[in-house]
């Protein structure tokens, strides 16, 4: 296949916020159907961890797995299991907490594998984690295996949050700003290119669709990258094919296309 062709594709990776699901969060019934009706594997790729993937699976009615914290765990969305996890590397990770701690006096930090848990006084996202969250300073939550580290600043951009955090750690971790709200860490590595690769199915045989930079990896590695008309300047720069809006039902439009 040529590279972005139109192409016979067996599996669609999707990501979650600001591509298939709408400004407010849901599902738009166009999406849910092409979702149910397309004869190509789907998987949920999402910056996400699993906490919240599984009311989203069974509305769409998707099974098998999910790709979970910008790659670094795979869910079985059946059993509830984790298939796969690159967990944090401590140190270094923790390396990182004082550095931006003596950089950015105020940071707050969160932390995520299965389920969440945040440093008094984080808040992102416009969500309110669920009764029983664990409430810890990030030192002793890092005490228990993590695959991703969450920054979050009141007063600082995530861009200016993302690069610094890159100048302190170079390639010892992966630092993606996943959106205007917080910067999100994961180890070395990961990104949800490498997550949708090691499900085996070749590169020229997925399509993709994405609209945040988090999504670059996995947009250029799959035969087709899509981008949401909603999507960042170099998600749209970088996208084979530009997609309606996440609230117009975009993901929907390509998958109706190619079932003819």
């Amino acid at each position: 296949m040529v590279r972005g062709g139109a192409g016979i594709f067996r599996l669609a990776a999707i990501d979650l916020d600001g591509t298939l699901l709408r400004s407010d969060g849901t599902i738009g019934e166009r999406t849910k159907r092409a979702i149910r009706d397309t004869t190509l594997d789907i998987v949920l790729v999402t910056a996400r961890g699993p906490m919240t993937m599984h009311a989203i699976a069974a509305e769409l009615g998707v099974g098998g797995s999910a790709i979970c914290s910008n790659g670094a765990l795979v869910f079985d969305l059946a059993s509830r299991t984790t298939v796969r996890q690159r967990l944090l590397e401590t140190e270094v990770a923790l390396h990182l907490v004082h550095e931006l701690r003596e950089r950015l006096p105020g940071i707050r930090f969160a932390v995520e594998h299965e389920g969440f848990a945040h440093e008094p006084g984080f808040s992102a996202w416009d969500w309110t984690p669920p009764p029983g969250t664990r409430v810890a300073d990030v030192v002793e939550l890092l005490a228990d295996p993590a695959t991703k580290l969450i920054l979050r600043h009141a007063d600082h951009e995530t861009v200016a949050i993302q690069d610094l955090a890159r100048e302190i750690v170079g390639e010892g971790l992966t630092v993606v700003a996943s959106g205007s709200e917080a910067v999100e860490v994961t180890a070395a590595g990961v990104n949800k290119a490498t997550a949708v690769a090691e499900l085996g199915v070749p590169p020229e045989e997925v399509i993709a669709f994405g609209d945040y930079p988090n999504d670059i990896p996995m947009l250029t590695w799959a035969g087709r990258g899509v981008a949401m008309g909603n999507a960042h300047a170099d998600v749209l720069a970088i996208a084979d094919e530009v997609t309606a809006t996440n609230d117009e039902d975009g993901v929907a439009l390509v998958l109706e296309r190619l079932a003819g």
